[in-house]
């Protein structure tokens, strides 16, 4: 069975753009960075639940699926 690539934490797991996760942006770059936009944004279950399981805590949703979640709520 072939691996599985690597999961890069700067990309959204569900669409692959940039998530712009600030605490990955600073980690990364060792600049300190502002609170990161989704520590205010809602992430339901069901869009939780559409992260790959090999993903799953290790890449941030992205606003863009974010915010399209939101609206078909």
């Amino acid at each position: 069975m072939p691996e599985s690539p690597p999961v890069d934490p700067t990309r959204c797991p569900l669409c692959g753009a940039t998530n712009a996760c600030a605490m990955e942006i600073e980690r990364l770059t060792g600049v300190a960075q502002g609170p990161c936009w989704c520590m205010t944004a809602r992430f339901d279950d069901a869009l939780k639940q559409r992260v790959p399981e090999a993903a799953r805590g290790l890449a941030c949703i992205c606003a863009r699926c974010a915010a399209a979640a939101e609206r078909t709520i």
